[in-house]
């Protein structure tokens, strides 16, 4: 009996504790403190995307990152020193590259706020600003999270690959409390995606014993992302956008995996199994649905793993000295 009530207390903080780390957040969480966060960061948003027409995909697959390593709490943004290799430098994050656009927009909330919004929060904030920028929906974004001091390039492993087949990608969605309808709806932030050869070019040449081209391509797409990603490759640039309106937000990445035109295999496989096919069509017809979803599942996302009681970095690249 001892033992039961043991099991029983335990399970309830764990569920306690769970609710306190959302309930933590708040949409108004810097009204008093910092009234101009939100403009300064989307400022800074602005325009490093007018220069750099990559950034909004660079800073959406960024939150991403960092929210699935050790839950959104910008270790992602930690650099590498002697003693450790960061996550900014494990392999899947290489290419990600904006962080400087991160650190511009907290040095000048360094300036109007200081030590008052974490880089967490900047990276949450910026990553519902280049989808609403990119003609997306618009969203309250939770804030109130604290940085993590710990980032080991190591556990990038754990990020879903492009080559995953949907009980893979089941998993590792479930893994941070996240469900089917959040993984087919989060995989639509690849509307703004690019991706270098390297990351499907297994698809093109020798796939199987009995098929050279993956079978659920397109067979035209096929051949030309062929042409773009040549064995050898000496351009270490080439690449494929993973829609082909590639700097709108929109639904055009389902109506491509309707008719096999996706990138990734992981993409493709969302179209080829009946646990997320029915959804991936329900985007694809109604643009409305996808960008209510997307929503609630970027919500979601922002709330795994939230510190409430880590620090507020002065710079993002650096934990505070203790």
């Amino acid at each position: 009996m001892a033992a039961k009530n043991l099991v029983c207390a335990i399970i309830s903080l764990l569920l306690v504790s769970l609710v306190q780390a959302e309930a933590a957040l708040n949409a108004h969480y810097y009204d008093q403190t910092c009234p101009q966060a939100e403009k300064i960061i989307l400022d800074a948003v602005r325009n490093a995307s007018m220069h750099d027409p990559k950034v909004p995909a660079r800073i959406l697959r960024m939150f991403f990152h960092d929210c699935f390593i050790r839950g959104c709490d910008a270790s992602v943004l930690l650099d590498s020193t002697p003693q450790n290799k960061a996550e900014k430098d494990g392999p899947p994050n290489i290419s990600v590259r904006s962080f400087y656009v991160i650190d511009d927009a907290k040095a000048k909330l360094e300036k109007a706020c200081p030590h008052t919004v974490s880089c967490a929060d900047i990276i949450a904030i910026a990553a519902r600003d280049v989808v609403t920028m990119s003609g997306g929906p618009y969203w309250n974004v939770l804030k109130g999270r604290k940085d993590g001091r710990v980032s080991k390039a190591s556990e990038t492993r754990s990020l879903p690959a492009p080559t995953f087949n949907v009980t893979q990608l089941i998993q590792s969605f479930a893994q941070r409390g996240l469900g089917v309808q959040d993984l087919v709806a989060l995989s639509g932030g690849h509307t703004l995606g690019f991706s270098h050869c390297s990351s499907f070019e297994a698809r093109l040449r020798n796939f199987s014993s009995l098929h050279d081209i993956d079978p659920s391509m397109d067979l035209d797409s096929a051949q030309k992302l062929r042409s773009k990603c040549p064995k050898p490759n000496k351009d270490r640039n080439a690449g494929q956008f993973l829609d082909s309106t590639s700097s709108a937000f929109d639904n055009n990445y389902y109506k491509q995996l309707t008719v096999g035109k996706g990138v990734f295999g992981s993409d493709q496989s969302l179209f080829g199994d009946f646990r997320t096919k029915w959804i991936v069509e329900s985007f694809a017809i109604d643009q409305g649905l996808f960008f209510k979803e997307f929503v609630n599942s970027m919500v979601k996302l922002g709330n795994v793993g939230v510190i409430e009681n880590g620090e507020v970095r002065l710079k993002c690249g650096v934990a505070n000295q203790l």
